[in-house]
């Protein structure tokens, strides 16, 4: 398992683990990052990424990204 920062531009990946405080984790959820759901990563920027989670765009800052392990 690597971070979700780690992943390239135009990857798709499954989301595997995601660790942190539980607010953290609920939030994270709330927005559709869940365990076994696929992210594609659309672009990064100095380790910040935008990612298209189902039918949205996110933009997560590389500290969220990292907590989240593919």
């Amino acid at each position: 398992m690597m971070p979700l920062a780690m992943a390239k531009t135009g990857e798709t990946v499954t989301i595997r683990k995601i660790t942190g405080k539980d607010e953290v984790r609920q939030h994270l959820a709330e927005l559709g990052f869940v365990v076994d759901s696929d992210v594609t990563v659309v672009s990064e920027i100095a380790g910040n990424l935008i990612l298209q989670v189902k039918d949205s765009r996110i933009a997560l800052d590389k500290t969220m990204a990292n907590r989240m392990m593919i």
